[in-house]
């Protein structure tokens, strides 16, 4: 490693600031670069990655550390790092041309451009040598770079086919006519095919969480009756409860399994997914009434606040696979470890978490569950309740252990988008519930996210060490806006309402396709790339152009504001064709969909606002499964009503509801037997 800094020692993210000392001459991606590639019409090389990525450090330590490999690359390219939490919008454009070329993508990204920044040739991970029937790097710099001096034309006709096929990805054709809603029951049978009845989840190794699916597969069984679909879900999310995707210690989900049987995780944990994973059990629990699913939620929402948490309440990105070099090493315990820090417990917990001398991932053990607490409780002839509560305190015992070990890495920047996620995740918990503490803890975001990185009527992407920077992208918009109407549900605060219309406002104007529809992943003042996106599918987190359509929907309802309505059939139109062809990708789009076509229930409550009665009443609504509602309470005391709410009085005095869906407003109910028939 270089005892000198490069051009990357100012650079705010950690990821970035991970490379400050390679010998390689690292650029940011800027104006610097591109014009110094120009100047001297030398290649890019673009590599793109993210701080929690255990094959970026790999390639970091084995190629960018190396003096003979660095040398290569700065005799022959211009050399840019890129973290692609940070420039979403960069990541995009050059994922889609190397899943063009190859069919597969994945990071590192590693992209060979022109000096105008167009594709030619990339590829992922590339060892230092020939392995894994990789080429080794050193090879492929020197292959490219005499490709790029002695054939340009054949990489000038590379460049344009990749860039005609980069520009189709992103052209849609608006369908006619009546908007299906029976697509939303055909993709879930569809996707229902795919399902591992065995493990759950879907398909075979790798195995990711999938939520979008399987909140698709809830809205399905609540729409049609199916309970296959439930129990999909059920048996999904406690498997990957007991397995070692879960962090049976700390609480929090890691990013992915490895394996079919979600024993062996990558390592790392994403801030998205923990958001996602903690509604998706939310609305498990709201269906089925099984305190399980809740516990797991707000498990996760403790090492949310505990471990990722901003002092001034906005939420870090991501912890780190490694540690002391080494994936996973803070997670894994030997036998002998766990019996000497809990002596006669010990044989109870081994064999509730599947702890052995021979280990299950390189001579350790990833804690997992193989037992229900009433099968260990038998084994060892003691009641339930004593196995749980023996089980709690030796769970302690070894956390405070692990507390002491050199801890993975933490990006410690905060992003929109994925705060919008968890501010969701934190407001629906306070509403499903009744938790006020939750709710506190989302509007302590809201006004961090709003201090910090709202400057001027439009938001920045990123924050860190007092700076926030980068135009916001679609994603940030839509999210946050969603997580508003979120934390309005929870609150009932119509300035929350307010801020959401503010953002929208803003994407209709700056993002929107005036002349095809959809929303841009960039705004009209971004600055110019190869192609300006406008993505529909469905990644770790869902497409933003889903959130948005869902949000309009939700502001309409609302508010009764059409342009709301207009716009997202708009949305729902443009995209239909892709949810028909390829509903994996689509699924938080066939949601929206679900929405418009049933149509919401818009619950009116009108009752003294924060009164006991009230708030009962309110929770107990909240804590059913209702995927397409929206809910206002109306204090009688209070000033002029909103259209939603006008005309709605209470009845001898009493909380009283109305359950309004397609035009028409049920008769006012005040017992919670007559309500739960309207819902």
């Amino acid at each position: 490693m270089s005892e000198r800094a490069n051009r990357l020692a100012g650079e705010s993210s950690p990821y970035i600031h991970q490379h400050a000392r390679n010998p390689v001459d690292w650029y940011p991606w800027g104006p610097e670069a591109l014009e110094r590639a120009r100047r001297e019409d030398k290649p890019i090389l673009l590599s793109i990655g993210y701080s929690a990525c255990h094959w970026c450090h790999v390639m970091e330590r084995e190629s960018f550390e190396n003096e003979a490999i660095a040398r290569l690359m700065n005799e022959n390219f211009i050399n840019i790092k890129v973290d692609r939490e940070e420039r979403p919008d960069l990541d995009h454009v050059y994922m889609n041309a190397v899943q063009l070329m190859s069919g597969r993508g994945g990071w590192p990204l590693t992209m060979f451009l022109t000096p105008e920044g167009k594709p030619f040739y990339g590829g992922t991970y590339y060892p230092p040598e020939d392995r894994y029937n990789i080429p080794g790097f050193p090879r492929v710099l020197t292959a490219i770079a005499q490709a790029y001096r002695e054939k340009h034309g054949e990489v000038v006709g590379t460049v344009d086919k990749l860039l005609e096929g980069l520009r189709k990805m992103d052209t849609y054709e608006s369908t006619v006519g009546t908007l299906d809603g029976t697509l939303v029951s055909r993709a879930a049978e569809a996707l229902s095919h795919h399902y591992d009845a065995d493990q759950g989840g879907l398909g075979g190794a790798p195995k990711f969480p999938n939520e979008s699916v399987f909140e698709l597969f809830l809205r399905h069984w609540q729409g049609k009756g199916d309970r296959r679909f439930l129990d999909m879900v059920i048996h999904t999310l406690r498997k990957m409860a007991a397995g070692g995707i879960y962090d049976h210690l700390g609480g929090g989900f890691h990013r992915y399994s490895v394996d079919a049987h979600w024993l062996v995780p990558h390592f790392e944990k994403m801030l998205y997914d923990n958001a996602q994973l903690v509604c998706l059990y939310l609305d498990t629990y709201r269906a089925t009434a099984d305190r399980f699913f809740a516990d797991v939620a707000e498990d996760v929402l403790a090492y949310v606040l505990r471990e990722m948490r901003h002092p001034e309440g906005g939420f870090y990105s991501t912890q780190d696979a490694d540690s002391e070099g080494e994936e996973g090493l803070f997670f894994l315990w030997t036998e002998s470890e766990v019996r000497q820090i809990l002596g006669e417990d010990a044989d109870l917990f081994c064999r509730f978490y599947d702890v052995t001398e021979v280990g299950n991932f390189e001579h350790r053990n990833i804690l997992h569950r193989t037992l229900e607490i009433e099968q260990v409780a038998k084994l060892f002839r003691v009641e339930p309740d004593e196995a749980r509560v023996r089980l709690a305190a030796a769970r302690q015992k070894i956390f405070a252990v692990r507390e002491k070990r050199i801890k993975p890495g933490l990006d410690d920047k905060v992003l929109t988008s994925w705060n919008a996620l968890m501010i969701g995740a934190f407001a629906q918990a306070a509403s499903v519930l009744g938790k006020r503490e939750y709710l506190d803890v989302a509007e302590s975001a809201v006004r961090f996210v709003f201090a910090r990185l709202w400057k001027d009527d439009h938001l920045l992407c990123t924050y860190k060490d007092g700076q926030a920077k980068l135009n916001a992208y679609l994603d940030d918009y839509a999210f946050l806006a969603a997580a508003l109407l979120d934390v309005f549900e929870a609150s009932q605060d119509s300035a929350y309402i307010d801020k959401a219309t503010q953002l929208v406002q803003v994407l209709l104007e700056r993002f929107w396709d005036a002349k095809q529809g959809g929303f841009f992943f960039t705004s009209s003042d971004h600055e110019q790339l190869l192609v300006r996106s406008k993505p529909a599918f469905d990644g770790s987190i869902p497409s933003g152009n889903s959130v948005a359509a869902r949000t309009l929907l939700r502001l309409h309802h609302l508010t009764g504001e059409r342009v709301y309505l207009e716009r997202a059939e708009q949305l729902l139109r443009l995209f239909y064709a892709r949810m028909h062809e390829q509903p994996f990708g689509l699924a938080h789009m066939l949601g929206a969909l679900d929405f418009f076509v049933r149509k919401p229930k818009e619950i009116v409550v009108v009752g003294a606002h924060e009164s006991p009665e009230t708030t009962d009443v309110v929770t107990r609504i909240q804590g059913r499964y209702l995927p397409n509602h929206v809910l206002r309470v109306a204090d009688p005391a209070a000033g002029p009503l909103p259209p939603m709410l006008e005309g709605k009085g209470q009845v001898d005095g009493k909380v009283t509801v109305y359950v309004c869906e397609r035009m028409t407003c049920s008769l006012p109910a005040t017992s919670w037997a007559e309500i739960e028939g309207l819902l």
